[in-house]
């Protein structure tokens, strides 16, 4: 049940990989590179979008914007990087950390998008649900997301990572450069948690059950 939470979008190369085919350009971004930005920037537009995409909600007002603001930090972060992950999932934390940044600071207006919509539907219609079951699905995903709002940053991350964009256990802890049991501790303290919140609603702990 996890799958109807995530984006599809997660990048395919695995943190256990150490195949990295945009490192060398990230490294030239890093050192000032105009055309290698440029690059770099082109290469993780879409999964950065799908990022964005998947914390906010497809029809959120301010995905664009938080699309922008997520590759402004991941440019502003490139010196920085150490390559203890691939630059994809690099970047796309980064973009986890922007949009449930933005996310926080518009809860109120997040309540006013419909739970349910239409481009979300499409993305997960392929599962070969129900219409009912296909809703269902949609307000489990909206609902996860304002249950992010509420988890400690550090708890908040890893939960996103790993359940909505899928990455292993493995590669969360390449991602934020954490030992695995660090990352295993903050998922089970996570999902405890969440189940506190929805113990009311049976569907939402059917999708978040299960320690890592």
């Amino acid at each position: 049940m996890l799958r109807l939470l995530r984006s599809g979008g997660r990048p395919t190369s695995r943190s256990g990989d150490r195949s990295d085919p945009l490192r060398a350009l990230a490294a030239r971004a890093a050192a000032g590179a105009p055309d290698a930005q440029r690059t770099l920037m082109a290469e993780i537009g879409s999964p950065l979008l799908r990022t964005v995409r998947a914390v906010l909600g497809t029809t959120h007002p301010d995905v664009e914007d938080v699309l922008q603001d997520s590759m402004a930090a991941v440019h502003s972060a490139l010196p920085g990087f150490r390559g203890d992950c691939t630059t994809l999932h690099f970047a796309c934390r980064i973009a986890v950390q922007t949009a449930m940044n933005a996310r926080r600071r518009t809860r109120f207006r997040s309540r006013h998008v419909s739970s349910t919509p239409d481009d979300e539907l499409v993305e997960i219609a392929s599962e070969g649900l129900s219409p009912a079951e296909l809703l269902a699905a949609a307000r489990r995903r909206e609902a996860l997301r304002e249950l992010l709002c509420e988890l400690p940053d550090a708890q908040a991350e890893v939960l996103a990572l790993h359940t909505v964009l899928g990455y292993t256990v493995e590669e969360t802890a390449a991602v934020i450069a954490a030992p695995l049991n660090t990352v295993r501790s903050r998922l089970r303290t996570a999902l405890a948690k969440l189940r506190e919140r929805v113990q009311a609603d049976g569907a939402l702990l059917e999708v978040i059950g299960g320690e890592p």
